[in-house]
This record gives structure tokens, sequence and C-alpha cells, in this order.
């Protein structure tokens, strides 16, 4: 097995705890929008922007595919600076949730090797100019924070990698009000 085959490899592995870890945790519902953010250059072990790779992208979609089955999220897939970080989501969810479309098309280039393969591969695919996401996931550091709602809080996986890049996951939940007489649920 060669070192790229034994990457990938590694990276389906890390991506499946990654899923399988996230299930578990019982934040997902159904309809839950999750933003994925992505550098794939980061994953191969490289500085973000610099090498990315559609390979890797597919197994980290496929992966992500697989989460979207299991628990009937929605996806949207960040794409990088060069298009101001607009999303790729299918057109019913752009409809839905109102978001204000714009035109480009992700290439690897601009955009992301994730998010033109996920532009490719998702029915009906537009970019949204902004979403407010339920969850996140950040891998290699790409800064999906502007996307996700107030309040965003961190979840702390097992696993904290996806090939070279680091992993971050968030959930969020609505804000707190009231002060010092106020009663919360148990769960916030």
């Amino acid at each position: 097995m060669t070192d790229m085959e034994q990457d990938q490899q590694q990276l389906k592995q890390d991506m499946d705890q990654i899923v399988n870890e996230w299930i578990a945790s019982g934040h997902l519902q159904q309809g839950d929008l999750v933003v994925i953010g992505c550098s794939t250059s980061e994953v191969a072990g490289e500085r973000i922007g610099t090498s990315g790779s559609g390979e890797l992208a597919s197994i980290i979609f496929q992966a992500l595919t697989s989460l979207k089955e299991k628990t009937g999220i929605t996806l949207a897939f960040q794409c990088c600076e060069h298009l101001n970080r607009a999303l790729v989501v299918d057109k019913e969810t752009l409809n839905e949730r109102q978001l204000r479309q714009v035109t480009a098309i992700p290439v690897p280039e601009a955009g992301g090797s994730l998010a033109s393969l996920a532009f490719q591969q998702m029915d009906k695919a537009v970019l949204a100019e902004s979403i407010t996401a339920d969850h996140g996931l950040d891998i290699g550091e790409t800064m999906i924070g502007m996307h996700l709602r107030p309040v965003a809080i961190p979840l702390r996986f097992n696993h904290r990698s996806a090939g070279h890049a680091r992993v971050n996951a968030a959930r969020t939940r609505p804000k707190l009000v009231g002060g010092k007489r106020a009663a919360y649920p148990p769960s916030q």
C-alpha cells in the first residue's frame, strides 16, 4: 500500500470516528442545519489553500453524506475566502430557509475542493451568501463561526483530527435571558 493509500485509509477511519461520535452525542436532530468547513490542504498536512485534493474531499463528502442519511440533517458546505465564504446548499434549503442566493461556481482554486465537490454532487446545488447553522464541523481551521447561530458551544470529541488537520465541532443553543431570578432547562 502506498503512502497516499495509507493516508486515505486513515482519513476514512478518522471521519468514521468523528461521524460516530457526533451521532452518539445526541445533539443532531432531523432538519438541523450543519455548516461544514474544510481545508483538504490541511488534511494532507500542508498549509491551507496550497494543495487541495479531490480524493480527500471525496472521502470526507462520503462520510458527511452518511451522517446526513443517518440523522436527517441538512448540510451546507462553506467555500473559501475567494468566494467570500459563501455556502453550497441545495435549492430546497435555500428556499425553505429564505437564504440569499449568490452566483458563482465553486472550483478547487476558488471555493475549495470539498465545496466544489459538494456543488457537483448535490441535487440542484446553489450558493447562499450566509446561513445561521445549528451545528458546525471545522476541518483544518477554516473559520466557520460566522455561520453559526448564537450561542455556539464547543463539542469535545475524543477523535479530534482528520488526516493531519485539527477538527473542531460546535452545537448552538438559544441565548439565556432573564438574570439571576430566571430558571433554565438543565440541558442549556
